[in-house]
């Protein structure tokens, strides 16, 4: 028997003027035992959490962003709850990862007809994410559109390209499958999954399934290549690019000139120097 409880987070994305909570009433079947629970306070997840481990639920459904989904899995990951989305992000990375809808009503009628999964999940420094994880210039982004009032796919290309002509690439080590190599690079992005969101696929080949990261290396490319590149990476073919280089692996350590920004799942952070990541196998079930 399901018993599905629903974590709104009221302030995600840009459909605030939608009665999230009464949507899911009107459109999720009475025949299944659920309860709707309102994420409002974004320093406070532990009450959340502990309903969800220990009232015998059985499915934890984000309602958000990528952020609200980060939260919710983290807290399900190597449990027996699967996770469900609703995805009201503005990039919605896993939703679109795991081919769940964006419509929000056919998103809802999923968690009644879908099935189950399990996938794995990575760590950077022992936090955990799920999508895509990342330092540089991504990871710059993603702090700045965190702290931005605007949300949406367009607040995020205007963020992007303000800064892009002023960033300068930073120095790498890269250890892992027994080598070490040197980078200068504009971004590294960790992905278990093969984009960030909005169908921007920066890993195209990556499975969630496999037991591996994909290491997505973007070195220093001249502005002019800017525009071609990112338009690989749309179409799914970033690894064409001459300044893309990807490698396979389990395991992972990155050191830097010093400590600075990283992202999981988008959201922003700061880490030292020394960074470990790595991929947990099976670690997570998912409701798609």
């Amino acid at each position: 028997m399901k018993k599905v409880a629903f974590i709104v987070n009221p302030k995600a994305g840009v459909k605030k003027k939608i009665d999230i909570p009464q949507l899911i009433r009107s459109n999720f079947s009475k025949d299944i035992e659920s309860e709707i629970l309102i994420w409002d306070n974004k320093n406070n997840f532990e009450s959340i959490q502990q309903k969800v481990l220990n009232e015998n639920f059985t499915i934890a459904v984000a309602v958000g962003g990528d952020g609200t989904v980060n939260e919710v899995a983290k807290t399900v990951n190597h449990s027996n709850v699967a996770l469900g989305i609703i995805p009201f992000g503005s990039g919605n990375g896993l939703a679109r990862s795991l081919g769940i809808p964006l419509n929000s009503i056919e998103a809802i009628q999923r968690i009644e007809t879908g099935s189950i999964r399990t996938i794995d999940s990575g760590l950077i420094n022992d936090k955990p994410f799920f999508c895509t994880s990342g330092i540089g210039f991504d990871a710059l982004i993603g702090g700045l559109f965190a702290t931005s009032t605007k949300r949406g796919f367009w607040t995020y290309t205007k963020i992007t390209f303000r800064e892009l002509f002023g960033y300068k690439p930073q120095q790498y080590s890269l250890s892992f499958n027994n080598t070490t190599i040197n980078r200068s690079a504009f971004l590294i992005t960790f992905a278990n999954a093969g984009q960030y969101g909005n169908d921007f696929y920066i890993a195209p080949a990556a499975k969630m399934n496999d037991g591996l990261l994909h290491v997505v290396v973007l070195r220093p490319f001249p502005l002019l290549a800017a525009a071609p590149m990112a338009l690989k990476i749309f179409q799914g073919k970033a690894e064409t690019s001459q300044y893309i280089e990807t490698f396979t692996t389990t395991e992972i350590k990155l050191l830097r000139p010093k400590a600075g920004a990283v992202h999981y799942d988008g959201e922003p952070d700061t880490m030292p120097e020394e960074i470990l990541i790595k991929v947990v196998p099976q670690s997570l079930r998912v409701l798609c």
